[in-house]
């Protein structure tokens, strides 16, 4: 399965990187959640505010009806949860061509070849992936760190010269599946489509396309936009990307235009198509009790939960994809 890509840092709270090796050992310094400021600031830990208990959380959001004509099979896909450590600082979908230009680790499922360098020939041309039945999509979005941890990177970009300081929380599991649209059929994703969500200058931009959403295991329809503290420590992530596509672009400049996410009643905006959501949930387990972890965030974003964010570019196989909406289409759970 693919190389591995980890080396560490040292910093107040803490990190690890990779960039091609194994990960290292990690001592525990004091705990730096305890000491969290109240506001965002520049370098430091998120404010106390940015975390909720989960038992405060009332249980609420469901998904719109189906209509008539929607497609509610789903297919569940398998990509492993990152076991060969593959993270690096780049973002090749919003700075492309610019080393380390994410300021702040990126976690990777997937085609294992991306970097600041990667292009849509690259992508088709890699021969590793963690993906099952030869998908070389690539999928990614910022670490979650234990900052009570010392962790590898605190002297390097995207650690802790970034001021992002902790220990890289591994993933427990990553729950990958293509869902339909609530009021129509799917049409298959394009090759080389990219797909973006979520906001990584979120504070800075006053919230404008956040789209953060967190919870905990064993919490069934608990969600919030906050770091939530779980009872033994499951936290979790739901990754939602946008699922209406024009039709014709595989991306555009702003990285967002091109794709749309549907109205509240689950339809496409007008000029657009639904194609199959990706929902990811990502699980971390046992993560130490109270304000202990954080994301990777742009210096000057608090590291806040607003700021969760995520990319993908579609480089399945044609079949792959068949497959995929003909579950979805039919109504099959596959």
């Amino acid at each position: 399965m693919a190389w591995v890509a980890v080396f560490t840092l040292v910093t107040t709270t803490g990190l690890w990187w990779v960039f091609r090796g194994n990960t290292a050992a990690t001592s525990s310094p004091p705990d730096a959640a305890a000491a969290a400021p109240a506001a965002h600031q520049h370098e430091g830990q998120p404010a106390a505010s940015d975390y909720v208990d989960i038992l405060s959380v009332p249980a609420g959001r469901q998904d719109p009806p189906a209509g008539a004509s929607a497609s509610t099979g789903s297919y569940r896909h398998d990509c492993g949860r990152n076991e060969n450590g593959f993270y690096n600082p780049d973002n090749f979908i919003v700075v492309p061509g610019k080393q380390s230009g994410a300021h702040h680790m990126h976690d990777y499922l997937g085609n294992q070849s991306v970097d600041w360098r990667t292009t849509d020939e690259s992508l088709a041309a890699a021969t590793e992936t963690s993906c099952r039945l030869g998908d070389l999509s690539s999928y990614f979005w910022p670490v979650l760190r234990d900052i009570t941890q010392t962790g590898t990177d605190a002297a390097q970009v995207g650690g802790g010269k970034d001021g992002n300081h902790g220990r890289i929380l591994p993933l427990a599991e990553a729950r990958m599946e293509f869902v339909g649209n609530a009021q129509s059929k799917v049409v298959p994703m394009p090759l080389f489509l990219r797909l973006f969500t979520g906001n990584a200058k979120a504070i800075t931009s006053k919230l404008k396309d956040a789209r953060s959403r967190w919870g905990c295991a064993g919490f069934k329809d608990r969600y919030t936009e906050k770091y939530p503290l779980c009872p033994d420590g499951a936290v979790q992530r739901v990754i939602e990307y946008p699922s209406c596509w024009n039709g014709k672009d595989t991306r555009s400049n702003d990285v967002r235009s091109h794709t749309a996410f549907p109205d509240k009643d689950g339809r496409c905006p007008d000029g657009t198509r639904a194609i199959p959501k990706l929902v990811i949930t990502l699980t971390y387990a046992a993560i130490p009790p109270g304000r202990s972890f954080a994301l990777d965030a742009f210096p000057g974003e608090g590291r806040s939960p607003h700021t969760d964010h995520a990319g993908f570019a579609n480089v399945m196989p044609e079949d792959l994809m068949a497959l995929i909406v003909d579950c979805v289409n039919d109504g099959r759970a596959c």
